[in-house]
């Protein structure tokens, strides 16, 4: 049965968060709240909990999963770019976007795209998060918590509770989430490319000349 963890949003408790770093640590699965809706996520590499959040989203083995990183300079170490694709990002993190970028060699070919040399990062603009990443000093590999059939992520830790308590690890309660996953911006061709339109403002990325 899953931990529960009432969290505040805006000043985390240290205990809940080095508890919850622990359980990450240890191969768990944890339910989390972002600046978009809540989400899924294990430590990096942790192959057999990826297999888990996979069955768990009934999604396939190709399904992509996205590195959420504590800033800019974490970012660097699994993508390489140019200066202004660099100010495009401290622009517009932290946020809710994901963006694809090309990986580098240091990423493990189960994180990156089947076909294409690609990850998908993000850096949230929520505090229980940010602590996280602190405390557990690495990426969180994440997914939308998005359940099969649905067509919107879950936003209430309670209805997390009753659905998923014991498919994963633990929840932390950091109050409802939006409805709307990220807004997916591809940066890896000539022009940004929206794959996905989500909290984010598109805006910005689309028909940029």
């Amino acid at each position: 049965m899953a931990q529960f963890f009432q969290v505040h949003p805006q000043n985390p408790q240290g205990r809940l968060i080095r508890q919850s770093v622990t359980i990450l640590r240890q191969g768990g699965i944890i339910a989390y709240p972002t600046d978009s809706s809540y989400a899924l996520g294990c430590a990096i590499g942790n192959k057999d909990a990826m297999d888990r959040i996979r069955s768990i989203r009934r999604v396939e083995d190709d399904h992509n999963f996205t590195l959420v990183c504590r800033d800019l300079s974490e970012v660097s170490l699994y993508t390489r770019v140019d200066n202004e694709i660099y100010r495009l990002l401290k622009r517009f993190t932290p946020g809710p976007y994901t963006f694809i970028l090309p990986a580098t060699r240091g990423v493990p070919r189960r994180l990156q795209h089947p076909r294409r040399r690609t990850i998908g990062l993000r850096i949230p603009d929520f505090p229980i998060v940010t602590e996280l990443l602190a405390k557990l000093d690495e990426p969180l590999m994440s997914s939308t918590l998005i359940l099969p059939g649905a067509e919107l992520p879950m936003n209430d830790a309670q209805e997390i509770r009753e659905t998923l308590e014991h498919a994963i690890d633990m929840i932390i309660d950091g109050g409802p989430c939006d409805l709307e996953p990220t807004t997916v911006v591809d940066l890896t061709g000539g022009l940004p490319e929206v794959l996905r339109r989500g909290k984010g403002d598109p805006a910005p990325f689309e028909g940029r000349a």
